[in-house]
């Protein structure tokens, strides 16, 4: 017999594809439904979401709890039907771990110029580079230091980079081979980044943080990896940059607008290195947990 009863709803996400079966598998005690299968609003326990729709907790009186599907809660914060309920967000080592490898990808993809080897192949040129492939030669600034900002630190702390990492406060347990400093320091921090990564959390004080002033205290030729949200990012002033030479390139996973217009201008932009929001995701098993974690926490 089903211990909790949840609801399963997304305007982004098709939450039958990506979590009814792991529930089946591993929580037979959680009944999850869609919402034209929900018989009784009244005996729903929790919600599970990523980007709701503006009523879609309106019809369940007695909700509990509310889970997101990813390690990001902002799209919840923001819906004007949200019970004053707890929010729990995805907190998975293994999605960290996606991140970190992402996120190595991009710095080595920018500080390596593969783009300028990818075009000198389809001219069939010969274009020997060397010189320039120390990662003691590019300083990595990493913005956040949550459970991604970590994990990408230290993988590249791994790999030899010199990494900065920028976060509100002193962590408890800094980084070992990774310099740490505090937001009051920011035009410090960019003006020491070479290949600049983004994973903050999205607050009130964060939204826009990258900006034409943000890019302007970057060292020339500077790039971008931005992996947090895309309310972070003024998109304008990133072409802007990229137009004007100050920054060299940059590469986007999140976008404002989700899915990214098909008459943006960042579609055909040649420095810019664009994927659909798949840094990371969090392993079905993992959502099946935080969701069993967080109903017993309640009881």
């Amino acid at each position: 017999m089903s211990r909790w009863t949840g609801v399963a709803t997304c305007t982004m996400l098709d939450m039958t594809r990506f979590q009814r079966g792991p529930y089946r598998a591993f929580a037979p005690e959680v009944r999850l439904l869609l919402p034209e299968e929900v018989e009784d609003p009244a005996a729903v326990d929790f919600a599970l979401t990523f980007v709701p729709g503006e009523g879609a907790f309106a019809p369940y009186p007695n909700l509990r709890a509310i889970f997101s599907v990813g390690a990001g809660t902002d799209g919840i914060d923001a819906c004007q039907s949200r019970p004053d309920v707890p929010v729990f967000r995805v907190e998975d080592p293994d999605q960290a771990q996606q991140m970190a490898g992402f996120a190595a990808f991009h710095v080595l993809w920018h500080h390596r110029r593969m783009g300028e080897f990818l075009a000198a192949q389809a001219r069939g040129a010969w274009e020997r580079r060397v010189g320039d492939q120390s990662p003691t030669l590019r300083r990595i600034g990493v913005m956040g230091f949550g459970l991604m900002g970590r994990a990408i630190a230290a993988g590249l702390v791994a790999l030899g980079y010199p990494v900065t990492v920028l976060s509100r406060s002193t962590p408890r347990e800094p980084l070992p081979g990774a310099r740490h400093m505090t937001d009051d320091r920011l035009e410090t921090f960019l003006a020491e980044t070479d290949i600049l990564i983004n994973v903050l959390p999205l607050t009130p004080a964060t939204q826009g943080i990258l900006n034409a002033r943000s890019f302007d205290a970057l060292p020339e030729g500077a790039a971008l990896i931005q992996l947090g949200r895309g309310a972070h990012l003024v998109e304008a002033d990133l072409l802007a940059a990229l137009d004007s030479g100050q920054l060299s390139g940059a590469s986007l996973d999140v976008f404002e607008t989700e899915p990214l217009p098909a008459d943006s201008p960042l579609w055909a932009h040649p420095k810019l290195v664009l994927t659909p929001h798949v840094a990371s995701t969090p392993r079905p098993e993992a959502v099946v947990e935080n969701v069993k974690r967080g109903m017993a926490s309640l009881e």
